[in-house]
C-alpha cells in the first residue's frame, strides 16, 4: 500500500510539474484548465492538425512550423513564398488537402506582393520532411492594392472538395465589395488547381470573376462548415459595430459596405443604414464591436454543456466567445477567459476532441481548455 501511495504521489508531482512547465492559466470555472501546449510564436495567426497528432502553425513575419506533441517548435520549414508582413498582412492561414494523408497537399494563404501593391494569395505546397516542395500559386485576388489591412484569408475545404477563400476589402477600397469584376471583399471558391468549379454562381456572367461565391462582405477572419449540412458560416470585422455572424450562400449579397450595424471610426454614418432590397441581414451581429477571429462549431463530448457551440476568438476583448445556436438561430452568448488578458486569433478542434487556440502577441502561444477532471 505504501508503494502504490509513493507511486500515486510521484505521478501527481510529475504531471504537476509537467503542467507548470507548460504553463497552466486560469480555469474556465467548473470546465476546463487553460494549459499553454507551446509558446514563442511571433503572432501566430493559424493553425492545423498533421495526423500524427503535431500541428502546423503559421507566424504572421512569415514562418510555418511544426508543434511536436510535447510543445516544442521546428526550425522555421523552408519554402513557405515571400510575404509581405506589414500591417494585418503576412503569413495568414494554413490548411491540409482532404487528402493529405496520400498527397501531402497543403494549403497557405498570404499577402503577397506585386504590381499596385499587395493582395491575398492562396499557394499550394507539398510537406515534406525539410519544409515544403513543388510550391505553386493557385489564386492571387486581384486587383493588388496600397494599403496593410483587411487580408482576410481563411481557409476552409467544402465536402465536396472545394476550397472556399475569404478575402478582405482591403480597408479603403470598400467600394469594391460590391464590384464583381474584382476580388476584394468576397468569399471565392476554387478547386483544388485554383479554377473554379463549373457550378459557381457567376462562372457564365462576363461583367463577374468567375471564382466569387458571395460579396459585399468586409474582413472575413473566421470560416467553419456546419457539422449536420455542411454549409459555410462565416465571421467578419465591422467598423464601429456591426462585427457579422453570416451564412453565405452561392450569389447572395452580403451587404458591405451599403448596409451595416456599424459606423465609421469617425463615427460618420456608412452606407444607407441596416438593410437593402437583395441584401442578406447576418445571423448575429455585435455593437460594440468584439473583434472576432476563427470560427469553431464544437462536435466533440469533452466539455459540460458545450457540444454544439459556436466558439470564436475576440481580438477586442481577450476573450472565447460561445455561441448557443439552434438552426439559424443564436439563443445565446457567453464569453469566457477574459481574465487570461491575450487575443484569440484562432480555434480550432483537435483529433482528441479539445479545443485548442491561437493567442496572437510577439510571444504567441497554442493554448489548449484540458477538462476537469480528466487526464491530459
Amino acid at each position: 500500500m505504501q508503494v502504490r501511495l509513493t507511486l500515486l504521489i510521484l505521478a501527481f508531482t510529475v504531471g504537476t510539474l509537467a503542467a507548470q512547465a507548460q504553463g497552466t492559466l486560469p480555469k474556465i470555472p467548473g470546465i476546463a484548465e487553460i494549459v499553454t501546449v507551446a509558446k514563442g510564436l511571433e503572432n501566430p495567426w493559424g493553425l492545423a492538425f498533421l495526423p500524427d497528432g503535431r500541428l502546423l502553425v503559421t507566424e504572421r513575419p512569415g514562418r510555418l512550423r511544426i508543434v511536436a506533441r510535447d510543445g516544442r517548435l521546428s526550425e522555421p520549414l523552408a519554402g513557405v513564398p515571400p510575404v509581405v508582413a506589414r500591417g494585418q498582412g503576412g503569413l495568414l492561414d494554413v490548411a491540409l488537402d482532404p487528402n493529405f494523408s496520400t498527397n501531402r497537399l497543403i494549403y497557405l494563404s498570404y499577402s503577397e506582393g506585386g504590381p499596385g501593391g499587395a493582395g491575398t494569395a492562396v499557394a499550394r505546397a507539398t510537406l515534406e520532411p525539410r519544409g515544403l516542395e513543388d510550391v505553386r500559386v493557385i489564386f492571387r485576388q486581384s486587383p493588388k492594392v496600397n494599403g496593410t489591412g483587411h487580408f482576410g484569408a481563411r481557409l476552409v475545404f467544402a465536402r465536396d472538395g472545394s476550397l472556399f477563400v475569404t478575402l478582405g476589402d482591403r480597408y479603403s477600397y470598400r467600394e469594391s465589395a460590391q464590384d464583381l469584376t474584382t476580388t476584394l471583399g468576397k468569399i471565392v471558391r476554387l478547386r483544388r488547381d485554383g479554377s473554379p468549379p463549373n457550378d459557381n454562381p457567376f462562372l457564365t456572367r462576363s461583367d463577374a470573376k468567375p471564382e466569387i461565391w458571395s460579396y459585399g462582405h468586409r474582413n472575413v477572419q473566421g470560416a467553419a462548415l456546419h457539422p449536420e449540412t455542411g454549409a459555410l458560416w462565416t465571421i467578419e470585422h465591422g467598423a464601429q459595430g456591426g462585427d457579422e455572424l453570416n451564412h453565405p450562400q452561392a450569389g447572395k449579397n452580403y451587404g458591405w459596405p451599403v448596409i451595416t450595424y456599424g459606423k465609421d471610426y469617425n463615427g460618420s454614418k456608412i452606407g444607407i443604414g441596416t438593410h437593402a432590397p437583395g441584401m442578406e441581414q447576418p445571423l448575429y451581429y455585435w455593437d460594440p464591436s468584439i473583434a472576432p477571429s476563427g470560427l469553431l462549431f464544437y462536435t466533440g463530448t469533452a466539455y459540460p454543456g458545450w457540444t454544439g457551440s459556436l466558439f470564436t476568438g475576440s481580438l477586442k476583448f481577450g476573450a472565447l466567445v460561445r455561441l448557443t445556436v439552434k438552426g439559424d438561430t443564436i439563443l445565446g452568448e457567453e464569453r469566457l477567459m477574459q481574465d487570461v488578458g491575450e487575443r484569440i486569433r484562432d480555434v480550432r478542434q483537435g483529433p482528441d476532441g479539445l479545443i485548442y487556440l491561437l493567442t496572437d502577441s510577439p510571444e504567441g502561444r497554442v493554448l489548449r481548455l484540458a477538462p476537469l477532471g480528466k487526464k491530459p
